[in-house]
């Protein structure tokens, strides 16, 4: 048989681009990221060699200097960079949104300034829309953007920005009050730009400092504090046909970015898959490796098999989403069943580990922090089963 998570139907292209990943994944990854994560480092140099591979503009169309790749390469790429270290794709998987947002919803202008420079990894994007009162229950927003003249004004605060600190631009959801009867009518995305770093980095917005998290460590996750913070109208995420529709915007965006967390699930569960694999047939009890052990042989019979499952499902919502049609159903299936079997993979992984996978020295240790992330990540996995329990009543509507 084949290697687990393996993809059929690719173009040549694909398999080049994902085989140059997985090398530099092994290469390079690999072998530092339990150092770096235990420092809560940035990995600039493992970002800089992303950065010459063009792995940020990897979706974006190449009249803007991308490489005009699908969806579904860029989450083979993101299950990959996962397997290494799950905090590397985050670093991609934020900016990707805002580059998939601004070429599906922006206006010529916004795509010719901003795509062209977040292909290179020049700007990078940033994603806000929870708060720190509110995180799935988006109608609850209370960050504001009022209208004076030519120009909005912003304020409020918000929570959770994977890359807070080193984008440029953040697409930012706040209530605008269109006057329509529905709240999620009265939402705006707006592209705020920034300067890179802490403090003060426009006037009016803050970026406090980042967040001490149990893992996910080296990218940084932050708040953003607008206090009365100036744009132009020409910020709205689509211009004045934009105004309005920032709720709808930012599900369009999410949806892709489950498609990339269910991704990053199969990837570190892969990566679990392969340490146990591993360390089952090195360590040795009563006489014999402790694979030969039925007890460890059925726990790696039973991790590979959620791991094609939940590989499968990632796939076909990617290339359901690539060809045009809905997938907010699969695309919270795929996330729902990813971020749950990693979990229980991972465990099983260091419960093969036995006493040393609880050492800071073995890579698990690493693993079972950065797991429980994906759990509740793009939605928790409650929101999931809302979303996919409504697309089922809507497909099987009794008549």
């Amino acid at each position: 048989m084949a290697r687990l998570a393996q993809t059929v139907g690719l173009t040549e292209t694909q398999q080049e681009i994902i085989g140059a990943v997985r090398e530099f994944v092994d290469r390079e990854i690999i072998p530092t990221a339990t150092t770096l994560e235990h420092a809560d480092e940035y990995p600039e140099a493992i970002v800089g060699h992303m950065r010459e591979m063009g792995l940020f503009g990897l979706t974006i169309p190449e009249e803007y200097g991308g490489l005009g790749e699908s969806l579904l390469t860029y989450a083979l790429v993101v299950e990959q960079l996962a397997r290494g270290w799950m905090s590397v794709s985050g670093v991609v998987n934020t900016h990707f949104i805002v580059a998939y947002m601004i070429n599906q919803h922006g206006t010529d202008e916004q795509k010719r300034r901003l795509l062209p420079r977040l292909a290179t990894g020049e700007v990078r994007g940033a994603f806000s829309m929870s708060e720190p009162g509110c995180g799935s229950d988006v109608a609850a927003i209370t960050t504001k953007a009022v209208a004076d003249g030519a120009e909005y004004v912003l304020d409020g605060a918000k929570m959770w920005l994977t890359n807070g600190a080193r984008s440029g631009v953040v697409a930012t959801l706040v209530r605008t009050d269109e006057g329509a009867e529905s709240v999620y009518r009265n939402m705006t995305t707006f592209l705020v730009e920034k300067e890179p770093g802490f403090g003060e980095v426009a006037p009016g917005l803050t970026i406090p400092g980042k967040l001490d998290k149990m893992g996910y460590k080296g990218v940084e996750t932050t708040e953003m504090v607008l206090d009365g913070v100036r744009v132009p109208a020409t910020a709205v995420l689509g211009g004045s046909a934009g105004r309005g529709q920032g709720f709808y915007q930012m599900m369009d965006g999410v949806e892709v970015g489950r498609v990339n967390v269910a991704a990053r699930g199969c990837g570190v569960m892969l990566r679990a898959f392969e340490l146990a694999v591993e360390y089952a047939q090195q360590r040795r009890t009563f006489g014999k490796q402790i694979a030969d052990h039925q007890a460890v042989a059925f726990k790696l019979a039973e991790m590979a098999t959620k791991i094609e499952a939940a590989h499968l499902m990632m796939v076909n919502a990617a290339r359901l989403k690539d060809s045009g049609q809905r997938n907010d159903v699969e695309a919270g299936m795929a996330k729902y069943l990813a971020s749950e079997y990693c979990v229980e993979v991972t465990q099983e992984a260091f419960r093969i580990h036995g006493g040393y996978g609880f050492s800071r020295e073995y890579e698990i240790e690493r693993l079972m922090r950065e797991a429980p992330f994906l759990l509740i990540g793009e939605g928790t996995s409650e929101i999931q089963k809302m979303i996919i329990s409504r697309g089922l009543l809507r497909e099987y509507r009794v008549r």
